[in-house]
């Protein structure tokens, strides 16, 4: 529902020399993420355009600028883009890495969700109970904000394999407020469209949009081939022509323009506060618009259903984090290479079955015991419903579970504080297609496939650096 390109124009281009630091000092910092420190050899940030009431500062929007958004009365903090960009430490080339926002993934202490939920669900479950425990609103604000980025900066590392680095956040008031400081951007459409639930109504061309217009453009899934794939093509050419146009014309050497983008990025972006932003830029002083690229995740099926009747866009870890290995130029280790050093043996695994398919713990169990693990319980889960396979243990980060959450495909290890902590269990929905199901040795994922579904490959990258916009559905 976003784009991401303020907080690109700061990231991705040398500019604002004279007035950085004032730009710098405006900008919201956070602390706390547990981010990675740049410890492989280049920057990994993950930016995240989030659907805001409220400004980076906390500020509430006006009721023109929520009208002027759409943004309606609806509470909650969605993260609908998604994009992890890799800047190699010499600074000359970036690559943005789009997710579907409905990508069907592993999210700490849920289980299996779309990633898009990771942020807003996470915030408000420690949201309710920080009150609870007779925090302030202001207090269970600022912990439970900083909880939901936690788990989403989890998420993006866990589906990719990369390490994030630095955290930045825009909102819908600063997509739309950095768009007009530049006097529009150009697009290019394929055919017309008019799709009255984004707002998307524009003829087929070439034309400059301004940034109301510019947030239906990006914002538009429903009557579009591929949905979501579409959108986020819309999104990096989008990107792609605001970088291009920023680092080819002369737009920042206006003071005037250079104002304007300062207090766009000033009110709307969010960023960690161990990031040096100047250092990082000058940095980037050698970067071209052709060295700036945009790529999307491969997607095994957009049309994917969850057992609970969920629409979710289907992914597999293993082939992301190759695709992603691939791009930043990096040799993906073999499995048996990370995987955690457990002495099997030591290991005493509970399987208990929570779904309809009768003997599946059984099953399972002598799967685990195959790989050397010692049979714990196997019954039935009777506490409760789950939707989604997982792995419980005491510690969430202990690695007799990481070990167990491997062998079964990548299940998600959950911290439960009722599991002694010289065992693991495991809880099988009827998700699950790891070891031990009737699914095992076909594709290991966790949500149906529907009848017709083809893997989507990904799609030519698109540069920064082309001679106007490139035409889109």
């Amino acid at each position: 529902m976003v784009a991401i390109s303020a907080v690109l124009v700061l990231a991705l281009t040398g500019f604002a020399w004279r007035s950085v630091d004032n730009l710098i000092a405006n900008i919201d910092r956070i602390g706390g993420l547990g981010l990675g420190g740049e410890r492989d050899g280049a920057v990994d940030i993950l930016l995240v355009g989030v659907d805001s009431r409220t400004d980076a500062h906390g500020n509430p929007l006006t009721n023109a600028e929520r009208a002027m958004l759409h943004a309606g009365d609806e509470v909650g903090t969605n993260t609908d883009t998604i994009v992890l960009i890799r800047v190699p430490n010499d600074g000359r080339s970036a690559t943005a890495i789009s997710i579907p926002r409905d990508s069907y993934v592993d999210v700490g202490g849920q289980g299996k969700a779309k990633i898009n939920s990771a942020y807003g669900s996470t915030k408000e479950a420690e949201r309710a109970e920080l009150l609870a425990d007779g925090k302030s609103e202001a207090e269970a604000e600022r912990e439970s904000t900083k909880a939901g980025r936690q788990a989403l900066i989890k998420s993006v590392a866990t589906l990719t394999g990369i390490t994030v680095d630095h955290y930045a956040e825009v909102s819908l008031l600063g997509f739309v407020l950095l768009t007009d400081s530049v006097g529009g951007v150009e697009v290019c459409l394929n055919q017309a469209v008019d799709e009255p639930m984004s707002g998307a109504d524009f003829p087929a061309g070439r034309q400059r949009l301004d940034g109301q217009e510019a947030l239906s453009f990006v914002r538009q899934r429903h009557d579009l081939e591929r949905g979501d794939i579409d959108r986020i093509v819309r999104q990096q050419v989008f990107m792609a022509q605001l970088v291009g146009q920023l680092l080819n014309a002369k737009t920042l050497a206006n003071p005037g323009k250079l104002s304007e983008i300062s207090e766009a990025v000033g009110r709307t972006v969010v960023l960690d506060d161990d990031w040096d932003v100047l250092a990082f830029l000058q940095q980037l002083k050698d970067l071209s618009g052709g060295k700036v690229e945009f790529e999307t995740i491969p997607v095994s099926d957009l049309n994917s259903m969850t057992s609970a009747g969920e629409s979710v866009v289907k992914v597999d870890p293993k082939t992301v984090q190759r695709f992603v290995a691939g791009l930043v130029g990096e040799e993906k280790k073999e499995e048996e290479d990370t995987a955690p050093k457990i002495d099997t043996s030591t290991v005493t695994v509970n399987v208990l079955n929570a779904g309809g398919a009768t003997g599946l713990a059984g099953k399972v169990s002598t799967a685990l015991t195959g790989k050397g693990f010692r049979e714990g319980t196997v019954g039935n889960y009777t506490d409760g419903s789950v939707s989604s396979s997982r792995v419980l243990a005491a510690d969430a980060d202990d690695p007799k579970a990481a070990a167990v959450a491997q062998a079964l495909g990548g299940l998600t290890v959950v911290a439960d504080k009722t599991v002694s902590a010289d065992t693991v269990s495991v809880v099988l929905a009827s998700d699950y297609s790891g070891p031990g199901s009737a699914a095992a040795g076909m594709f290991d994922l966790d949500a149906t496939s529907s009848a017709t579904a083809t893997p989507i490959p990904p799609a030519p990258p698109i540069d920064a650096g082309q001679n106007g916009p490139k035409c889109v559905n």
